[in-house]
């Protein structure tokens, strides 16, 4: 928090954490720290780990916003002094990035009511050019088996058993979790035919509102860095988060925008048989998160109250979205 050991020398130091970050803004850059956690889905408890996942961090997101990442940087330690990117001992590494205004993301936008159907258009062709060069192996088109996406909607349902009654009911428990099941039986082929036909993509892998950023050019930020499952999927499950986050704040005029946009670049037309199904799992998936704040310790009641909320709203957005896959 002091200013003097930034080579821009700010007048002051703003500062915020998340479950797995602290970042630090000096006014024209963000330093951003990863914490010495374990998670099961992520491992940051050794320096090194958190300087490979910095380094990674780092190139992963200039895929999408190579003007805003910009460095990893080392924090040093001589005598009692907390130096960067000068002599002494490592004890620490952070990604750089030039600091952004917040009022230009998507979510501020759209809550302000100024994002236009050319500016989702605009979203939509970026990342149809993306996944077109994004990599894909065999490897990662293992990701999108139907057999091993059942994994990952399995683990949702088994993670949720015990907010049956809080945040979701035994109904919509049950519905959702059937009308899963059943349409990656049925639907066996169409998996394999997106496979088949390069689909499935080194992606972003939290593809939401708060993370696309309007200024000059669009930039999208914040992709999962720390456990390649989340990112080696369908572009429909990708691009689908987002088109269920604006049905989630009342936009499907804009969800359906882009998705329409994002097939005329594409060519992807095979896309919407999949899409409902990726959108519910991406909605029960944000349900399950909200609903994990509700055990945190460290927030308060009123917080709590607002995760509840919006749990189960995102809840009711999965099952809205499953009882279209039959």
């Amino acid at each position: 928090m002091n200013p003097a050991i930034y080579p821009e020398r700010p007048e002051k130091v703003g500062f915020t954490e998340t479950h797995i970050s602290l970042l630090f803004f000096t006014g024209k850059h963000a330093y951003k720290v990863k914490k010495s956690v374990n998670y099961g889905f992520l491992d940051f408890t050794t320096l090194e780990k958190r300087r490979h996942f910095c380094q990674l961090e780092l190139s992963l997101n200039r895929r999408l916003s190579k003007n805003i990442y910009l460095d990893v940087v080392e924090i040093k330690q001589r005598g009692r002094e907390i130096v960067l990117d000068s002599q002494g001992r490592i004890i620490e590494y952070a990604v750089k990035m030039r600091q952004i205004s917040e009022d230009r993301l998507m979510d501020s936008l759209l809550d302000r009511g100024q994002v236009t159907p050319d500016m989702v258009g605009k979203v939509a062709e970026r990342l149809a050019d993306f996944y077109e060069k994004a990599e894909t192996n065999n490897r990662i088109r293992e990701f999108a088996r139907p057999e091993r996406v059942k994994q990952d909607t399995d683990e949702n349902f088994e993670q949720t058993e015990k907010y049956i009654g809080m945040t979701i009911s035994r109904e919509q428990f049950e519905e959702i979790k059937g009308a899963t099941n059943s349409f990656l039986r049925e639907k066996r082929d169409v998996f394999f035919r997106r496979i088949e036909s390069d689909r499935i993509r080194d992606c972003h892998g939290d593809l939401r509102l708060e993370h696309i950023f309007f200024g000059k050019d669009i930039s999208i930020l914040d992709c999962i860095e720390f456990n390649e499952r989340f990112r080696y999927t369908d572009v429909s499950a990708d691009i689908g988060f987002l088109a269920m986050d604006l049905d989630y704040r009342g936009r499907s005029d804009l969800s359906d925008h882009l998705m329409e946009r994002y097939v005329e670049r594409s060519g992807d037309k095979e896309i919407y048989i999949v899409l409902d199904f990726y959108k519910s799992y991406r909605a029960y998936v944000r349900g399950k998160v909200e609903s994990f704040r509700l055990d945190d310790r460290h927030i308060g009641e009123r917080e709590k109250k607002r995760a509840w909320s919006q749990a189960a709203a995102y809840f009711e957005l999965s099952q809205r979205y499953a009882r279209g896959l039959s």
